[in-house]
C-alpha cells in the first residue's frame, strides 16, 4: 500500500515498476547496471481514485498517459535504483494530489472606463506615430 493523501491509498497492483539502463554520463557502471526506472499506475482502473480526479490526472499528465488508462513516470536523476524509485513515487503522488485541488472557476471581469480610455488614449498616440512615417509633401 503507498498512501498519497487521507482518503487515497495505492495498492501494490496497480503500480508497476520496470529498470532500465540510464542514459547520460555514468562512467563504466552506466552499460552495467539498470538504475533508472519506469513506474506505471494503472489510473484508470484505480478504485481509490474518484472519476472527477481522475480526469484532471489525465489533464495534468498529458502525454504520459497512455490509450489504456496508465500513468508511466520515468526516473534516471540518480545513479542509484533506490533513490530513482522514491523520485518516481513521490512524482506520481504529488501528481495525484494536484488533480485532487479543484481548480476556482475564473469570474469574467469587464474593463473599467478609465482603462478603456487609457487603451484608447495609446492607439491613438500610436496611430499619429505612424502617420508622420509616410512621404513627406513638398
Amino acid at each position: 500500500m503507498f498512501k498519497i493523501t487521507e482518503t487515497i491509498t495505492i495498492a501494490d497492483w496497480e503500480l508497476t515498476e520496470s529498470f532500465m539502463r540510464a542514459s547520460g554520463p555514468g562512467g563504466q557502471n552506466v552499460n552495467k547496471v539498470s538504475s533508472a526506472v519506469e513506474l506505471r499506475f494503472e489510473a484508470e482502473r484505480s478504485p481509490n481514485l474518484l472519476p472527477d480526479v481522475k480526469r484532471r490526472l489525465r489533464k495534468l499528465a498529458g502525454r504520459r498517459w497512455t490509450k489504456e488508462g496508465a500513468l508511466i513516470i520515468q526516473c534516471d536523476e540518480t545513479r542509484h535504483q533506490s533513490r530513482n524509485r522514491e523520485i518516481a513515487r513521490e512524482r506520481l503522488a504529488e501528481l495525484i494530489r494536484k488533480a485532487t485541488e479543484k481548480q476556482k472557476r475564473r469570474i469574467a471581469t469587464r474593463p473599467t472606463l478609465g482603462s478603456k480610455k487609457r487603451r484608447l488614449k495609446a492607439k491613438k498616440a500610436r496611430g499619429e506615430v505612424k502617420a508622420l512615417r509616410g512621404k513627406v509633401d513638398e
